[in-house]
């Protein structure tokens, strides 16, 4: 309603296409990097095994994403649990670790801002913000979607901030400022503290540590593995419940080909979508995989700045929208939010920014500097990364077109139909 079909059909693509990424590349590098931690000693995997994990994952996720809402939603749920059981513990742990070991990690001087660290880290932060708005793509399907999706953002407001921030904050106390960064940041975490279970930690010359787990503490490193692979399962499960909604109705609208708008008439669910995000999904797994040559840290970095930047790209569309709106329809009250021209422009800007760094780190001062390339990657690299990351944003977008474009006959026959009066034949003799 805010720019037209053609932009509505880009930007529902890439809020679509963003889940198949995340699902098949960072989602599923964040449940191999568990079991990187806990099973297999901080070694990769050989890509058969990459393929043996990754494989499953997403297809079992489009099952669930197939069957009805109503069966869906308690898989989400359980993940919602399994995320308070696994942060929850691990904030505790952290306090436990800290009172017999200390806090080794970041100091105070470490939180001083930088412009390094202002470009590392606004991309993630504003990747974690955004999304609130999903569940209001299954608000059909709820008991009072005016009370439920308010009162669910509001809680989830406050989830995020906690599920976000104490971890977070006990990352950086507990692992030496090396270790807390990229695919097993976390997992290394929760390792270190375990050891007060049971374990050892080997310090090294260069103010790392390795930790090894014995007994009770092996056996909760097992426990953790699986927690990690379940939240990230279900996290990607809630995304592709949702945004496969999304690209379902914006097909049926006439903003993509007519034959993905339709849902199961078993299931209620977009079945075709469904599909589509399960192809799409082991496509970015496969090729992620080989181009990175199955090293893991490379695998989610690769994977991690092209799930961000799809999701950035398409909130250049989502933001301004609301402000345009406003100004079009003042007597619609749906949509409502202080400061909304000022909010819009700094929205927007940050995700320009957000993504143009993420495609080009560290541009301004050093494109692909030391400071500013993910982990594993060299200098000599930078090419390679910024074709895994613009082709297929060309390509997404090229798509988008094209399903826009597919949907035009879609649209003109709909809009042919309702300009066409009445037949004689639907008139009843009282005039009706």
């Amino acid at each position: 309603m805010a720019f037209g079909h053609l932009a509505g059909a880009v930007n529902n693509f890439f809020y679509w296409v963003t889940n198949p990424v995340w699902m098949g590349g960072t989602l599923v590098g964040t449940a191999i990097g568990g079991f990187i931690v806990f099973f297999h000693g901080g070694n990769d995997y050989g890509k058969a095994a990459y393929l043996a994990i990754g494989i499953p994952f997403i297809w079992l996720g489009v099952l669930f994403a197939v069957l009805s809402f109503r069966v869906g939603k308690w898989v989400a749920t359980i993940g919602a649990y399994a995320r308070f059981l696994l942060l929850g513990f691990f904030t505790i742990v952290v306090a436990v670790y800290g009172a017999k070991h200390g806090f080794h990690g970041i100091s105070a001087g470490g939180f001083k801002p930088t412009y390094e660290s202002f470009v590392l880290l606004v991309p993630l932060i504003l990747f974690s913000l955004v999304g609130f708005e999903l569940p209001s793509a299954a608000g059909e399907e709820m008991e009072d979607a005016k009370e439920d999706v308010p009162a669910g953002i509001a809680k989830s407001v406050l989830a995020t901030g906690l599920l976000y921030g104490l971890p977070v904050l006990g990352i950086l106390l507990v692992l030496p400022v090396g270790q807390a960064t990229g695919l097993a940041g976390f997992p290394d975490a929760i390792k270190q503290t375990l050891t007060v279970f049971g374990g050892h930690l080997t310090p090294a010359a260069d103010g790392q540590v390795t930790s090894h787990l014995s007994t009770t503490g092996t056996v909760l490193g097992w426990a953790m593995a699986v927690l990690i692979a379940i939240v990230a399962f279900t996290s990607g499960l809630t995304w592709i419940m949702g945004s496969d909604r999304t690209l379902a109705v914006s097909c049926y609208d006439g903003a993509g080909p007519k034959y993905l708008g339709g849902f199961s008439a078993r299931f209620g669910t977009p079945l075709r979508v469904n599909v589509l995000s399960g192809i799409v999904s082991t496509a970015i797994f496969v090729a992620t995989l080989y181009i990175t040559s199955g090293n893991a840290a490379k695998f989610f970095n690769v994977a991690l700045a092209l799930a961000i930047s799809t999701t950035l790209i398409s909130y250049l569309g989502i933001f301004p929208a609301a402000w345009k709106l406003r100004g079009q329809r003042p007597e619609d009250d749906s949509y409502r939010a202080p400061l909304l021209p000022l909010m819009t422009i700094l929205s927007v800007a940050f995700v320009l920014f957000s993504t143009v760094e993420v495609l080009f780190p560290g541009l301004g001062d050093e494109w692909f500097g030391s400071d500013y390339r993910p982990d594993d990657w060299k200098p000599s690299e930078k090419w390679v990364y910024l074709f895994t990351e613009a082709v297929p944003l060309v390509l997404f977008t090229v798509i988008a077109v094209a399903f826009w474009a597919m949907g035009k006959r879609h649209r003109d026959t709909e809009l042919s139909r309702l300009a066409e009066p009445m037949s004689a034949s639907t008139v009843d003799p009282a005039g009706r």
